[in-house]
C-alpha cells in the first residue's frame, strides 16, 4: 500500500492539477507543496474505503472467477470509491480552503479524475507494485 499510494499520488495529483490550472513547472512546484499531506490522506481514504470495496467486488465477481477478475474489480471498486471522496478532498487540500465548490463540480469533475486515477493504477502503479512485489519474493527465496 505505501508503494502504490507514493507512486499513484505523485502521479495523479500533478495531472489532475494540471488540467484545472495548466500544465507549467509552477504548477508542478506547487503540487509538491501538498502532496504529503495529499498521500496523508489517500491513505486514511484507502483504508476507510477497503471494506466497502471488497463487497462491491463481491456483489459483482463470483466465487468461482479468475484471481486476477478479483484483483481488477477490486481495484475498480476502490479506485472508484477514492475518486469519489479525493474528488471533494482533494479539491479542498489543492485550493486549501473548505467550500462548496467540489460539490458544485461534482459531476464535471470526477468523471475526468476516475479516468485519471483508473489508467494511473491499472496502466502504471499496479504493474510497478506486481514486479516490485515479484522481485522482492524472487529475491527471499534465492537467499532461503
Amino acid at each position: 500500500m505505501f508503494l502504490i499510494s507514493i507512486i499513484s499520488v505523485n502521479i495523479i495529483a500533478p495531472v489532475i492539477t494540471g488540467f484545472e490550472i495548466g500544465f507549467s513547472w509552477q504548477t508542478w512546484h506547487q503540487v509538491l507543496a501538498i502532496i504529503p499531506l495529499m498521500w496523508i490522506t489517500v491513505l486514511a481514504i484507502v483504508l476507510l474505503t477497503q471494506q466497502p470495496a471488497g463487497w462491491l467486488t463481491e456483489r459483482i465477481v463470483d466465487r468461482e472467477d479468475s484471481f486476477l477478475a478479483h484483483m481488477v474489480i477490486n481495484g475498480l471498486c476502490s479506485v472508484l470509491l477514492i475518486s469519489i471522496f479525493m474528488t471533494v478532498l482533494g479539491t479542498w487540500i489543492g485550493s486549501q480552503q473548505i467550500s462548496w465548490t467540489p460539490f458544485q463540480q461534482f459531476f464535471v469533475k470526477w468523471p475526468r479524475n476516475f479516468a485519471i486515477a483508473l489508467a494511473v493504477e491499472l496502466l502504471i502503479a499496479q504493474p510497478i507494485v506486481r514486479q516490485t512485489m515479484q522481485l522482492i519474493h524472487n529475491r527471499q527465496k534465492t537467499e532461503d
